[in-house]
């Protein structure tokens, strides 16, 4: 039987042509239903010894410390209402999706605030489980006391290098070998990425690429956000190929087999005190160590009235999550200039220890992975989208063939 074109031809036809740069919309997470898909971790901080609690979801919401505010954004904070007396820990929160996503997902998090502030280690990462590090970490946003930018990082077990920095990366590739405590870390060079700088910008938006090509991660000031992502909602694809040069560029080729290093990831979020990384006397003790008169982390900080806390907060309008059908290529974009360069080489913590290298199994992480989400499952979801209408075209086709 002879097929003649149509206009649902043509539309399938233009569909596949931007089929490998769009992504399909799995999750979006914001509003009053923001915390419905996330698990609270409900224990201390036994994974990087931090000076918290993190509490458990009924607690989180009556003690104030999650919640979704006026303007309609969640908020995730560290108590700054109680005093807390020695040697007790203070409350927190640290919240995990219930969700877990493969290679072949990108995610965007939208802040108004990120917490700062001397012994404030906040983070917005990914890991795979359930014994750590075999399934692979991923650092979106990590930084500790008053750093003045970004610090992305990839963890993962031994055999996975970032020995090649792309010459598109805008960030400063600081530690090479992902299986060191530290991980192959990268540091944001952009100002703004992190602190009362980026608070004062209107916050920004982070994105990261995950990939069997490589990890790409971007940050954008307020100003600066593509187009593409301004224009998004909670039901519509988006299309990553304007999206520029990236902070941090993590390739797969020669370096790291995606596949072999990661398993599928759960999205965290979590604010701690002090630990094994703020808290470490050579990164706590040049900027912070006139907080108080013991010059240390715990005694200066999480002891007393929590004022000094003010500003230990997540503000979120949206986080969400994307997945692709097919291998999705990342942009090679010239990169710029970056006016005002972030020194990072003058601050102390940059590649320092940023989780023990014990051994962190499910049940003391309390993460329970539930792989959902794989390449082109985002069509059950959603919609059907370019991957779903594809594959009902392709069928279609079959059968008239066969009549």
């Amino acid at each position: 039987m002879q097929l003649f074109p149509t206009a649902t031809t043509f539309a399938i036809f233009s569909c596949l042509l931007t089929l490998s740069q769009a992504y399909d919309i799995v999750r979006e997470y914001s509003g009053i239903t923001f915390f419905d898909e996330w698990d609270f971790f409900g224990s201390w901080d036994n994974l990087t010894l931090g000076d918290v609690y993190w509490l458990d979801e009924s607690d989180a919401f009556s003690q104030g410390l999650a919640y979704v505010n006026s303007a309609g954004n969640a908020v995730i904070k560290v108590d700054n209402m109680h005093s807390v007396q020695s040697p007790q820990k203070r409350n927190s929160v640290r919240i995990t999706t219930k969700d877990s996503y493969a290679v072949g997902s990108l995610w965007i998090f939208d802040f108004v605030h990120i917490p700062y502030g001397c012994s404030v280690w906040p983070a917005a990462w990914s890991l795979g489980g359930p014994t750590w590090p075999e399934g692979g970490e991923i650092d979106i946003l990590e930084a500790v006391n008053l750093m003045p930018s970004n610090q992305m990082a990839l963890h993962t077990t031994s055999g996975c290098f970032h020995n090649y920095t792309p010459p598109n990366q805008l960030g400063a590739t600081l530690v090479t070998d992902c299986s060191t405590a530290a991980g192959c870390t990268v540091g944001e060079l952009q100002p703004n990425s992190y602190g009362s700088g980026f608070a004062a910008m209107g916050g920004g938006v982070y994105a990261a690429q995950f990939d069997v090509a490589g990890l790409v991660i971007w940050f954008w000031s307020r100003a600066n956000v593509p187009s593409s992502i301004n224009q998004s909602n909670s039901t519509s694809d988006i299309d990553i190929s304007q999206w520029g040069p990236p902070s941090a560029s993590y390739l797969a080729a020669g370096q790291c087999n995606i596949t072999e290093f990661f398993t599928p990831q759960q999205l965290i979020l979590d604010i701690t005190l002090c630990g094994n990384w703020a808290g470490l006397p050579e990164v706590y003790f040049p900027v912070c160590g006139n907080q108080g008169p013991t010059g240390i982390c715990y005694n200066d900080n999480v002891v007393g009235d929590g004022s000094n806390y003010d500003n230990a907060y997540f503000e979120i309008p949206y986080i969400r999550a994307y997945t692709t059908g097919g291998v999705a290529p990342t942009p090679t974009a010239t990169p710029f200039d970056i006016i005002s360069k972030v020194d990072i080489s003058t601050y102390p913590g940059y590649g320092s220890v940023t989780i023990p290298l014990s051994a962190i199994t499910a049940a003391e992480t309390g993460l329970n992975p539930s792989p959902m989400f794989f390449p082109g499952n985002g069509a059950s979801v959603i919609g059907l989208g370019c991957v779903g209408w594809w594959m009902v075209s392709v069928g279609a086709i079959l059968l008239i063939r066969l009549m």
